[in-house]
């Protein structure tokens, strides 16, 4: 067999997975990384990102690719704080009357580009958005396997979350 094997995308979103919210603010630890004075004025909330979410990300048998309305700026501002190297980016497209539609139907607004962005490819996606309506439009839509992850926005990505995805990124595709 010639050529390489292509590994299965990853698509992360920064708000809910790497950044809890909603849950009451003393809830949650913080961490630091020497960049804060920066990161402050980007967003006050990047202290509660884990930065042993790098490590554990870099371990799934996945190629990562940010998911999130971050676009770049999550390359600027989370990639350094969590040793992540520079990630591709979704880049979302404007906004179009299928995009409403969607939203009445109860899809997600990502979930029709993340499936262009895979064309095929398996891929998982890690959002606290994800619902049901997505994992079946992706299931009739997308012709490679797919992992729609829903992560709880108050907890952020936990161990429970990173055992499914390698579970699922180490199956034979």
């Amino acid at each position: 067999m010639t050529g390489s094997v292509r590994r299965p995308l990853l698509f992360l979103d920064v708000d809910g997975p790497l950044i809890p919210f909603g849950a009451e603010p003393q809830r949650y630890p913080t961490y630091e990384t020497g960049l804060e004075p920066l990161e402050a004025e980007a967003n006050p909330l990047l202290n509660r990102i884990n930065p042993e979410h790098g490590l554990r990300l870099t371990a799934l048998p996945c190629e990562l690719v940010w998911a999130a309305t971050w676009m770049a700026d999550a390359n600027e501002c989370i990639s350094p704080r969590i040793g992540l190297p520079q990630l591709a980016v979704v880049i979302w497209p404007e906004p179009s009357e299928t995009d409403d539609q969607d939203e009445r139907d109860g899809l997600h607004w990502k979930t029709r580009s993340l499936v262009a962005w895979a064309a095929g490819r398996p891929f998982a996606w890690v959002d606290d958005e994800v619902t049901d309506t997505d994992r079946t439009w992706a299931a009739a839509h997308h012709p490679g396997h797919a992992l729609l992850h829903r992560v709880d926005p108050r907890l952020g990505l936990t161990d429970g979350d990173y055992a499914a995805l390698d579970l699922w990124l180490r199956q034979p595709f």
